[in-house]
């Protein structure tokens, strides 16, 4: 997790970003520090990256690389405003023991384009990420990548639109909407349990959302979302980031998860 020492909305690359829309910078802090204390509260261990000036989206942590087996591959972004965040990511990786390290060819934004279960990587494209990115990360991770279309501009990355639930289950949440009719029919054949949401649900941001396999973290706004989950026997975790929503972002885009490190 990186703090939003530096957030605000001076440009927009994304339909949820306004300029026009003042940060409240102390409270997104604020916000931020409880969902890092969640973690922490439930067991988890939370590596902090130093914030940058002049990089106010690095508190979006997920965009930064994803890692895989204790491999990492980093991040290429698609607009100049953030490019400078993935050196630091690496950087940070590098200084930490991570010996398998990849710089990318091909833009991907992370956990932000990758979202890994036991089984695949799934991966989205449409907003984003290249297609080429996709035969990247299978050749890196050795693992099947299955790529997604995204048709919503409100959901430009994948994990605004679909959470990994239990990656030992394969078990998943998603908008549908979200997604073209053939990648929509492709989930639906892969993950036929998977919990779906409401567009009210999704327009809270409630998919971005992280999950140990019991305890599912999203946006308190996503008050269906949570209710669906209490039935499958998951543990809502609802938590207000709305100031860090102006720039896109919620639970998932504030997380990047150390898989196998």
């Amino acid at each position: 997790m990186c703090p939003p020492a530096h957030f605000k909305v001076t440009y927009s690359i994304n339909p949820w970003m306004d300029p026009s829309k003042p940060v409240d910078v102390p409270l997104a802090l604020a916000q931020w520090e409880d969902l890092r204390d969640r973690y922490r509260a439930l067991g988890h261990t939370v590596e902090l990256l130093d914030p940058i000036p002049g990089l106010p989206d690095m508190v979006f942590a997920a965009n930064g690389a994803t890692v895989v087996d204790g491999r990492v591959l980093g991040a290429r972004f698609a607009f100049q405003q953030r490019g400078l965040e993935a050196a630091a990511h690496l950087a940070w990786f590098r200084a930490h023991g991570y010996r398998e390290v990849r710089e990318p060819e091909h833009i991907n934004e992370g956990e932000g384009d990758f979202a890994v279960t036991a089984s695949y990587v799934l991966a989205g494209r449409g907003f984003r990420a290249s297609p080429l990115s996709h035969g990247e990360a299978q050749e890196f991770f050795g693992r099947p990548v299955i790529g997604l279309d995204l048709v919503d501009p409100r959901y430009y990355h994948l994990d605004t639109a679909l959470a990994v639930l239990d990656d030992a289950a394969d078990e998943v949440m998603y908008y549908p909407g979200a997604f073209s009719p053939g990648s929509r029919a492709v989930l639906a054949r892969l993950f036929p349990g998977a919990v779906l949401a409401t567009e009210a649900d999704a327009a809270a941001l409630g998919l971005n959302a992280v999950s140990d396999g019991l305890h599912v973290l999203l946006p308190a706004a996503a008050v269906g979302l949570a209710g669906a989950l209490r039935e499958r026997g998951y543990e809502p975790v609802g938590v207000d980031l709305s100031e860090l929503l102006k720039g896109g972002g919620s639970v998932k885009c504030c997380t990047l998860e150390l898989r196998g490190s």
